[in-house]
């Protein structure tokens, strides 16, 4: 059927081709036949009427020869057509028969023939996909990266090979005061006031990832240097890692004071004893004046076995290795206990002690050796900084789930700039008054201590000159777990 078609589609198009050129030829004859005739009619010279002669024969050779070259141009688009278009479409009808008929066809050598561009398309497509695929898969880490260092607490900051900042997070603005005209590596440096030059950390195999300690404000900052290199393994920049050492140089420094002050505490009364005991032993000294030096000796052996007392049960809270023996108590009948423990020293100084149980106190379980300790040193430390004839209140009450203990005196007070500090181990308000009295810096850490290790805490309110308020709160029973 396309075969025919074809036949027919090529026969009108010679037909039509043949009839214009015929036409147009006829047509150039027939006008200079007519010529040839007028002229011949009028006489005129031979020679005209034999060059118009000839030139018709010329047309009709041409007519001819044009004939013949459209003759074979039609041919030429017949075989092109066939081979084309006709020729393919006739194999994909013949494999649609056999598809049809059941029969086993090579449909991939129907599609190379005729589908050679949808298998193109198809190539470019995929190609297409899996590049959108890989770019979406690198946005994911970017964006994963970018969350990363935007909630890093460590401050980062990468500079190019030029100097210019690249990249910096929130922490580094932070941690270095960065303003947006520090945007050089230069700029940020000269700003903090430090000697470091990005040629050498970047050339120089001792500066790589070389760190430096700064002070900045009130924080400690280490800054790591690390160079970077581009995918051809050339220097590209700097990365710059900044990390917050605050509180491990607060704990480096704590650590120092915790050494000098130990050894400052155990070297007075060992001093004393020693100097006291050559004495005795250099010389003769009448019963009343031994008596006297062994007295200083006894008091500074006891104040140093006191220290040392009190330091082990710090290290012992410190490591966790103190055995708690929890057990079910009042804390009013406790508290009355301290009082009577410390009756000696109340009617030393003469001090007026009252304790009130303001309310139907719930028992308390917690490590009762551990809060008589705790009561026992706020109690003291209330006489001894109380002038004689002075006022001490004594409540035990229960409020918010929690009983409490409440200490009011009317002694010297502490300063509010030393309130935040004295927790701290081996801190004493005043050191001599302190040192006078027997006190080795410790009482309050352990106080708290305690109180942490059984769910309790301490806050402290006071005045120079007006007195102290302690407040001590532990859970009761019902609200412990």
């Amino acid at each position: 059927m396309l075969k025919s078609v074809q036949i027919k589609i090529i026969l009108i198009f010679f037909i039509i081709g043949i009839i214009i050129i015929s036409l147009l030829s006829f047509s150039y004859i027939n006008t200079l036949e007519g010529i040839n005739l007028e002229i011949t009619q009028n006489a005129m010279n031979e020679d005209i009427i034999l060059e118009i002669t000839n030139k018709i024969e010329q047309v009709k050779v041409i007519t001819i020869i044009t004939i013949a070259v459209f003759s074979l141009i039609t041919i030429l688009v017949a075989f092109f057509v066939r081979k084309a278009v006709v020729s393919p479409i006739q194999g994909l009808i013949k494999s649609a028969e056999k598809i049809a008929n059941g029969e086993q066809v090579e449909i991939e050598r129907a599609e190379n023939e005729l589908n050679q561009e949808d298998k193109l398309v198809n190539a470019f497509n995929l190609m297409t996909k899996e590049l959108k695929q890989n770019l979406n898969e690198v946005e994911r880490q970017k964006k994963q990266i970018e969350t990363i260092l935007l909630h890093l607490t460590d401050g980062i900051i990468a500079v190019n090979i030029d100097g210019n900042i690249i990249y910096n997070n929130p922490a580094a603005i932070d941690l270095l005061k960065l303003d947006k005209e520090d945007s050089s590596f230069n700029k940020i440096f000269k700003k903090l006031k430090l000697d470091v030059n990005l040629e050498k950390i970047i050339y120089l195999e001792n500066w790589t990832s070389s760190e430096q300690r700064l002070n900045v404000g009130e924080k400690y900052v280490n800054l790591i240097f690390a160079p970077f290199q581009d995918e051809n393994n050339k220097p590209a920049g700097v990365i710059i890692v900044i990390q917050d050492i605050t509180e491990h140089v607060r704990l480096d420094n704590m650590r120092k004071e915790f050494v000098a002050d130990v050894s400052h505490e155990l070297k007075t009364p060992i001093t004393s004893i020693m100097g006291y005991a050559d004495t005795l032993l250099e010389s003769e000294y009448d019963k009343e004046m031994q008596t006297k030096f062994l007295g200083v000796i006894s008091s500074e052996a006891r104040r140093m076995a006191k220290l040392v007392t009190d330091l082990l049960i710090l290290s012992r809270y410190d490591n966790k290795k103190v055995i708690k023996e929890e057990s079910e108590f009042d804390l009013g009948e406790l508290t009355k206990k301290c009082q009577e423990k410390l009756r000696f020293e109340i009617e030393k100084k003469h001090h007026n002690v009252e304790c009130f149980v303001t309310a139907d106190v719930p028992p308390v379980v917690a490590d009762k050796y551990g809060i008589e300790r705790v009561i026992l040193n706020i109690l003291s430390n209330a006489i001894k900084y109380t002038k004689e004839n002075g006022t001490i209140k004594i409540y035990v009450g229960f409020v918010y789930n929690d009983a409490y203990i409440k200490i009011i005196d009317n002694g010297i007070g502490i300063p509010e700039e030393d309130l935040e500090r004295i927790f701290e181990r081996f801190y004493r308000v005043d050191k001599a008054r302190s040192r006078e009295l027997g006190g080795t810096g410790l009482g309050l850490s352990i106080a708290k201590e305690i109180l942490n290790q059984n769910n309790g805490n301490i806050d402290i309110k006071s005045q120079v000159g007006k007195g102290t308020e302690v407040v001590i709160r532990i859970p009761t029973k019902k609200n412990k777990y």
